[in-house]
């Protein structure tokens, strides 16, 4: 399904169609899908990725993955969702998992992924995804060097996502 999926956006990305796909993981791994991403990226595939921990892939390779933008955030709370975002011709589709992009998950285990239907669950996940790729404090960006340095935040305001994340869950929150 995750080939399909992305295989799906690069279709989309070459007959002109609205593609991405926006991935947060613990890790990312997979060598097959890692190549399938680097294959979305050469096609023209907008890739965003929010990687945790272990990342096999090398973002900002000319004519390999110049189209993939991989960050980090490892802030006070420790987070374990694995969500994955693809832009769908325009009908964006929102999966929950628990599968990192481990070979020994996607091989081996018993892993659960279940698309997200609710319209109004759905846009908060992407505002939280919003969220996230605006941190311009604990977000390190990893580049072709492998340097894993902070987002530089230039005259950008202040944003610690998981501060922000939690702020905006607040206002959610109906008055008894």
């Amino acid at each position: 399904l995750l080939y399909e999926m992305i295989d799906r956006e690069i279709a989309n990305a070459q007959n002109g169609q609205p593609s991405g796909i926006t991935l947060k993981l613990n890790n990312l791994v997979d060598k097959g899908l890692v190549d399938r991403l680097y294959a979305a990226s050469s096609s023209g595939v907008p890739v965003n990725l929010l990687i945790r921990g272990m990342c096999s892939l090398i973002p900002g390779l000319e004519g390999i993955s110049e189209n993939i933008r991989v960050i980090s955030i490892v802030d006070r709370f420790l987070e374990h969702d694995r969500v994955y975002c693809f832009e769908n011709g325009g009908d964006k589709q929102v999966w929950l998992s628990s599968a990192d992009w481990m070979t020994r998950n996607i091989d081996y285990r018993i892993e659960v992924a279940a698309p997200l239907l609710d319209p109004r669950l759905k846009q908060r996940v992407l505002d939280l995804f919003d969220i996230l790729f605006n941190d311009t404090v604990k977000a390190r960006y990893l580049d072709k060097e492998l340097s894993n340095r902070y987002v530089p935040r230039g005259n950008r305001r202040k944003v610690r996502a998981q501060m922000a994340i939690y702020d905006y869950l607040k206002s959610l929150e109906q008055p008894d």
